[in-house]
């Protein structure tokens, strides 16, 4: 069959058929994320998403509707395939929230659909022929994953331009574009090879816009290429780190009662023996745990920070994560944030993090009194849910860059992870993905936190309950890690910080460059028609 008896299948399918070539086409897409890191099945269905929004309705509105309708199945089949891995967290407690995984494991892809349905009806509603109808739909469905990654707290998870960001030649341009800029790129070039099915008198080269996605790629591989060679490792003198991951199941790491097993886990495998040169943590003077790592309020257990002060040897300082207690009025319930510590060799607390982007249902419920009075709870169990800190802050730690604290999946938004006043000379990333097994979801966790450091041109190191573990350099070289499901430490140099990148600098700006000249040639085009 060739290639054009194949578009114009998908252009005339309709009713449930087109319905299931959408969905198909979204789930085999999702294969382009970690760890499969399949990007190249992009050229396959994205030309069928191109074809799908060819064959919507003629007129304007009917055609918008259609478009959104099959949009909607692509979303969905994507989201579903790639985002499984959610009703994970649903059994660890299977008892109280086992009932819920059905609806979580479909409703929050059925609500993240609902984006890329709308950017295929706004890429129908500026929909021209030939080789330029790329760039409405790489105008459109950008802007749709845009606003998916910002309204209502915004989930930028898996975002189409993740898929050029491996190999690490590719991922060197998020440093010039962001994730943006790096997305509406991929739809361009992934939906190229749609024009060689067109008709020579709708498109007088076929072949062409194929070939220039070709080019774009041997080019930004280029880019990446000299820009790795230009840049290798350097690290800062006299800074040597030790990265913990204990690897707890979930039912230990939040249980009371098991706090002397986690204490004594967390003790012994920070000092634990790597080598024959090795002296456990006193070849360290900064030691990283994972996020919220104790089951208790590490501030209101001096027991634990006696213990934590014995390990630490003088110039040695932990950051660690923990749940810490609020203040609040005499008699009322506690309530809590999700922090991150930065602990003195004496056992004192030199400096506080709260977390600022908190997770919905994870750690807080919309509509939280409402929903908590129908018997509904956040995973977490924190009556009241988690509250949210102030801001972002750089924090000090003796002898080191001043370092960012980002918790979970505060480090997979672009653009607001890192505060522009005060540029870190490090990211330390605390995170528990233990909430997901050995899933994808923890890969494309890792991947997104990788892409981050890439993109600011800042090293991160990375420490994960169940993994993955790494130490990380500004250009995006995993220097050391730790695999999914394992316990162990990581002993390294912190890498240099790099000055900042243009995205750095600029931010979205060059994301919305693409855009506007997208518009621009989009718009000429419909008025030469």
């Amino acid at each position: 069959m060739t290639l054009t008896r194949i578009a114009n299948a998908v252009v005339l399918a309709a009713g449930w058929r087109r319905a299931g070539i959408g969905f198909c086409a979204g789930a085999v897409s999702a294969l382009a994320m970690a760890p499969f890191n399949a990007w190249p099945v992009l050229f396959v269905t994205f030309p069928i998403l191109v074809w799908l929004v060819d064959g919507s309705a003629s007129q304007r509105w009917d055609g918008a509707w259609r478009a959104a309708a099959v949009g909607w199945c692509f979303g969905f089949g994507y989201f579903l395939a790639g985002l499984y891995w959610i009703g994970y967290a649903f059994l660890v407690d299977a008892k109280t929230f086992g009932w819920l995984l059905p609806f979580a494991v479909v409703g929050l892809p059925a609500y993240l659909a609902l984006y890329t349905g709308f950017g295929l009806a706004a890429a129908r509603l500026i929909w021209v022929r030939g080789s330029l109808r790329l760039l409405a739909l790489a105008v459109a469905l950008t802007a749709a994953e845009w606003l998916r990654g910002h309204l209502l707290s915004g989930f930028p998870w898996n975002a189409f331009g993740y898929a050029l960001t491996q190999p690490l030649p590719l991922a060197q341009n998020i440093s010039l574009v962001g994730i943006w800029g790096l997305t509406f790129v991929a739809i361009a070039v992934f939906a190229s090879p749609a024009t060689v099915a067109d008709d020579r008198l709708d498109t007088p080269h076929p072949y062409r816009a194929f070939v220039l996605g070709l080019v774009l790629l041997a080019a930004a591989a280029g880019f990446g290429l000299v820009r790795l060679h230009k840049h290798p490792t350097r690290y800062v003198p006299g800074v040597a780190l030790r990265v913990m991951q204990p690897n707890l199941p979930q039912d230990t790491k939040f249980n009371y009662h098991a706090k002397d097993e986690v204490m004594s886990r967390y003790l012994s495998l920070s000092d634990r023996i790597t080598g024959p040169q090795s002296k456990g943590v006193h070849d360290a003077n900064i030691l990283v745990w994972p996020e919220a790592a104790f089951p208790f309020f590490l501030a209101q257990e001096p027991d634990a920070l006696a213990q934590i002060a014995s390990l630490l040897e003088p110039g040695t300082e932990l950051v660690t994560g923990s749940v810490r207690a609020a203040t609040t009025r005499s008699g009322g319930p506690v309530r809590a944030y999700n922090s991150i510590y930065v602990i003195d060799p004496d056992g004192s607390i030199r400096g506080v993090y709260d977390k600022l982007h908190l997770v919905p249902f994870g750690e807080y419920l919309p509509f939280q009194h409402l929903l908590e009075a129908l018997g509904l709870r956040q995973l977490t169990k924190v009556s009241g849910g988690f509250l949210a800190g102030d801001r972002r802050r750089v924090m000090e730690i003796p002898g080191a860059p001043t370092m960012l604290p980002l918790i979970c999946y505060e480090a997979i938004f672009p653009g607001s992870a890192v505060p522009r006043a005060e540029r870190p000379g490090w990211i330390v990333n605390v995170t528990n993905d233990g909430w997901f097994g050995v899933s994808t979801g923890p890969y494309q966790h890792f991947q997104q936190a990788r892409a981050l450091a890439i993109a600011e041109g800042l090293p991160l190191v990375r420490a994960a309950n169940t993994g993955i573990s790494a130490v990380i350099d500004p250009l995006g070289r995993v220097l050391h890690a730790l695999p999914l499901g394992v316990e162990g430490v990581i002993d390294a140099q912190l890498p240099q910080a790099l000055p900042p990148t243009i995205y750095a600098r600029y931010g979205d700006v060059p994301a919305l460059l693409f855009a506007i000249l997208g518009l621009v040639l989009v718009w000429w085009e419909r008025t030469r028609s």
